[in-house]
């Protein structure tokens, strides 16, 4: 199973670890041509992350990067359902000001 999914209305749903084991490459660098293309020409998505299991620092430097690279692409991304401890992980590091958290 892909870490993501996107939808044909630009949602994203996330599954599994968000952890230094499973990023290899940022949010954007993920995403194909046609998938980018959907994304801004919706110019908005929403990252579901009811599906995470765990995420360390990198799950949330990833989310940060997400949101970064898809707002210089025209893209407003929104994070939904962000799990408990991504949460707490992103308050006590000071990131939780960065991410646009429903």
């Amino acid at each position: 199973m892909s870490l993501f999914e996107i939808n044909d209305k630009g949602n994203v749903i996330v599954h599994g670890q968000l952890d230094r084991d499973t990023l290899s490459k940022n949010f954007w660098e993920s995403l194909s041509s046609n998938e980018r293309g959907t994304l801004q020409q919706n110019k908005r998505c929403t990252l579901d992350l009811s599906d995470v299991e765990r995420a360390d620092s990198a799950g949330l430097a990833w989310l940060i990067n997400a949101v970064r690279d898809a707002e210089q692409n025209g893209v407003s991304i929104t994070l939904s359902k962000m799990p408990e401890k991504l949460q707490k992980l992103a308050k006590i590091s000071n990131a939780d000001s960065f991410l646009p958290v429903e």
